[in-house]
C-alpha cells in the first residue's frame, strides 16, 4: 500500500478507470456475440440492428480511449467478415 498521498489518490483513480474500461470492453464483447447469434438466427432486421449496436459500441469504446483506433477497426472488420461468412452459408 502506498504511503504517499498523491499515490493513494492515483491508485483510487486507476481503480475507477479500470472498472469503467472493463465494463466498456465487456459491452463490446457482448454486443459482438449478440450480432453473431443474430446472424446464425437468420432474421435480417435483427441482424442489422445487432450489427449496428455492436459497431456503435466498438466506435464508442475507441472514442473514449478504451480501445486503440486500430484495434476497433480490426474488431469491426473481423465482425463484418464473420457475419458475411455466416450469412453466406
Amino acid at each position: 500500500m502506498a504511503n504517499i498521498k498523491s499515490q493513494i489518490k492515483r491508485n483510487r483513480q486507476n481503480e475507477k478507470r479500470q472498472m469503467r474500461n472493463r465494463a466498456a470492453r465487456s459491452e463490446v464483447n457482448t454486443r459482438t456475440r449478440n450480432a453473431v447469434a443474430a446472424a446464425e438466427g437468420g432474421d435480417p432486421e435483427e441482424i442489422a440492428e445487432a450489427t449496428r449496436l455492436a459497431v456503435k459500441r466498438i466506435d464508442k469504446a475507441a472514442s473514449k480511449g478504451v480501445l486503440h483506433p486500430n484495434n476497433a477497426a480490426r474488431k469491426k472488420s473481423r465482425l463484418m467478415k464473420r457475419l458475411a461468412r455466416i450469412q453466406g452459408e
